[in-house]
């Protein structure tokens, strides 16, 4: 497969850079704060047998997690080593080589670097004129008749976008007219800034859906690495658990414990993250609207991301690279983002505004470079 782009350019410069402005996760939390949330916790963790985990998650991780949707029980989730691992098991598990694939665009990059490493694929974009939504007469286009598999993710990584409900609706119509499975990565929901926009999550309402999660994003818990898949369809949670055991096998024995008293608390680490996200989303508003000659963009509905168009006339590659060298400012540039499968508008950067401290002092600095041009 080729470079994991994203993913090389965060190797070299995440830890590196003074100012992370481009982070996709919310302000972390300390092991002991979680545990704070339950008072018999510590006591349990310091007792805890290192053995070997379920294949599938611990009964009580997958319980907790089953909790968070209004219709699945524990049977019906598989845990993996964060959100990737849950990519590629599924794209390995479900897809052969007649079958085909359609991809939604711009995209988290494995979502498409994996099934064409299998399969045929076929990009559908998402338009920016249209508040970055999926034209689905282009759905339909794209469909074949060996087409397997869609991939989608919304709350959309990197432009923060939402399916609105009518969008939702005639796309599983037309998946489930052909038999097509619907792979909806859904690591950002819950950090919707209006309720109402919240999509439900796939699993919960289409027979042939499979559901992405994991405790990185809108809880703010990636040093945990559990991810999870949900769906109905036994027999694709099989497929999907038999790659798995080429993998990571099972799961950290304290990660899952902490994952499951994290879970069952929930509302507080949601609500302090869901008010970060709202005061610093408030803060980049006013910045936005003070250089509307440099930046513009679609408001994100959900997340704690956007994609920023740059209008300077060095163009957004070298704007990046000058912040980045000369300030220690990280951004993602858009061709990070760029696709095998089509090309879209690439005159934009992802910001990132869910982490704290590091996220106000990394606005001033932003301003100041901004201003000293």
């Amino acid at each position: 497969m080729r470079n994991f782009e994203l993913e090389k350019f965060f190797a070299e410069w995440e830890f590196k850079a003074k100012y992370h402005m481009t982070a996709s996760d919310l302000e972390s939390w300390t092991v002991k704060e979680i545990l704070e949330l339950d008072g018999s916790a510590e006591s349990d963790l310091d007792n805890m047998w290192l053995g070997y985990t379920e294949v599938r998650g611990g009964p009580e991780v997958r319980q907790a997690i089953a909790e968070t949707y209004d219709t699945l029980s524990a049977d019906d989730i598989l845990c993996f080593c964060g959100a990737n691992e849950g990519i590629y098991a599924t794209m390995r598990g479900l897809l052969q080589k007649g079958d085909h694939a359609i991809v939604v665009v711009p995209n988290y990059q494995s979502h498409e670097t994996v099934p064409l490493e299998i399969c045929q694929v076929t990009g559908v974009v998402l338009h920016e004129e249209n508040d970055w939504r999926i034209d689905m007469d282009e759905v339909r286009a794209a469909i074949r008749p060996n087409t397997k598999l869609m991939v989608m993710n919304f709350p959309n990584n990197p432009t923060g976008a939402v399916m609105p409900k009518e969008d939702l609706d005639t796309l599983i119509a037309i998946l489930r007219e052909h038999g097509i499975y619907l792979f909806s990565d859904e690591v950002f929901r819950l950090m919707e800034l209006d309720e109402a926009d919240r999509m439900p999550q796939i699993a919960d309402i289409y027979e042939k859906g499979i559901s992405l999660n994991v405790m990185s994003k809108a809880y703010g818990l990636p040093g945990l690495r559990v991810g999870w898949i949900a769906s109905k369809d036994a027999e694709a949670l099989q497929l999907i658990e038999d790659y798995k055991h080429y993998l990571s096998m099972c799961n950290s024995a304290p990660s899952e414990f902490i994952t499951t008293v994290a879970l069952q608390n929930r509302e507080p680490i949601l609500h302090r993250n869901r008010e970060l996200t709202r005061t610093n989303l408030a803060q980049l508003d006013t910045f936005l609207a003070d250089y509307p000659e440099l930046f513009s963009w679609v408001r994100p509905k959900g997340s704690c991301i956007g994609f920023v168009r740059y209008s300077g006339e060095e163009g957004v590659e070298s704007f990046c690279k000058t912040l980045l060298v000369d300030h220690g400012i990280l951004f993602l540039p858009a061709s990070l983002y760029q696709s095998e499968l089509l090309h879209f508008n690439a005159q934009h950067f992802r910001i990132g505004f869910g982490r704290g401290q590091v996220f106000k002092d990394g606005m001033v600095a932003l301003r100041q470079a901004i201003e000293s041009r």
